[in-house]
This record gives structure tokens, C-alpha cells and sequence, in this order.
């Protein structure tokens, strides 16, 4: 019963989930937390974080790392084929009919619609993550200075993820 349920949630989440692994965030975090309980709000933030450091779409990584945590490395299996699944079949529908969708003009409007959507899916991930996982001045400090080079200065954010980590070690203590 729990594989159904695990391959359920994250095949709705893959088929809801326009714009990539921080737009799914929110579904994830829907079914995961509120939904069936597999991870409470602190276990999210920890495994946002954990699939944000390592390689790969955040949204697989968020599938694979709760489906290990639900039932091990078949849950892990389970939950990114259902994840992957309706990317893999709209992908494989759209490459055989690309040429009648490319110039259709109700697709582009459809596609168009969508943009906002993803966007606003984007900042309630952001909202969420921000209003849990920031909890003192120092986070906050952080978060912009992080912001400001990555967003303004173009500084790759591999490596301020591993710098607010050791700044994390040092400020609460190691």
C-alpha cells in the first residue's frame, strides 16, 4: 500500500509540475508533509537543502531522497519513476508531433498562460522555504548577501552553498 501511495503522490506531482524542480516544490512539499505525513517541515528544509547541494534536478532528487526515507531504495526507485513518468510520456508525445505544435497558435497561448503560473509556483516555494528555514538575523543577513552576489555579481552558487554551510558550522556552533 505505501508504494501505491508513494508512486501516486509523486506521479501527481510530475504531472502538475510545469517549470521545473522548484516549481514542483510546493506539490512536493503538499504531499509529502501535509498529505501523508512521510516528512515533517524541518525534515523538508533538510531535504531541499540536501537535494539543492547535490547533482541533478532538485525536483528528482527531492523524489529519490523521500522515497529512501519512506521505504528505502525501492522507495527511492518507486517515487522518481513516478515523478519522471509524465515528463518522459508528454516528451516523447510532443517530439513525434513537434512540427504540428510548434506553430499552433492555441499551444503558444496555452504555454504562454502557463509562465505566471510557474512563477508564482516559484515564489510560494521561495515563501515557504524562506518563512521555515529562516529563524534569526543571521539567516537573513545571509540570505542577502548570498542574493546579492549570486543574483548581481553572477558568483556561481555551488560555492556559497558550501561557504553558508561552514558559516552555519562556525555561528551555531560545530
Amino acid at each position: 500500500m505505501i508504494y501505491l501511495q508513494l508512486f501516486l503522490a509523486f506521479l501527481r506531482v510530475g504531472f502538475f509540475s510545469f517549470g521545473g524542480g522548484m516549481a514542483a516544490l510546493p506539490l512536493i512539499e503538499k504531499e509529502v508533509v501535509d498529505t501523508y505525513q512521510w516528512l515533517s517541515n524541518g525534515e523538508f528544509l533538510e531535504l531541499v537543502a540536501l537535494s539543492e547541494l547535490t547533482p541533478g534536478p532538485i525536483g528528482i532528487n527531492c523524489a529519490t531522497f523521500t522515497g529512501f526515507k519512506v521505504i528505502g531504495i525501492w522507495g527511492s526507485l518507486v517515487a522518481t519513476s513516478a515523478f519522471c513518468l509524465p515528463s518522459i510520456l508528454l516528451v516523447t508525445l510532443v517530439f513525434h508531433s513537434l512540427s504540428h505544435f510548434e506553430e499552433n497558435i492555441w499551444v503558444q497561448r496555452f504555454l504562454r498562460g502557463l509562465r505566471p503560473v510557474v512563477i508564482a509556483l516559484i515564489g510560494i516555494a521561495a515563501y515557504s522555504l524562506a518563512q521555515k528555514g529562516i529563524k534569526d538575523w543571521f539567516a537573513v543577513g545571509l540570505g542577502m548577501i548570498v542574493f546579492i552576489f549570486v543574483y548581481r555579481k553572477k558568483t556561481n552558487p555551488i560555492l556559497f552553498l558550501l561557504l553558508s554551510g561552514v558559516a552555519g558550522l562556525i555561528w551555531y556552533g560545530a
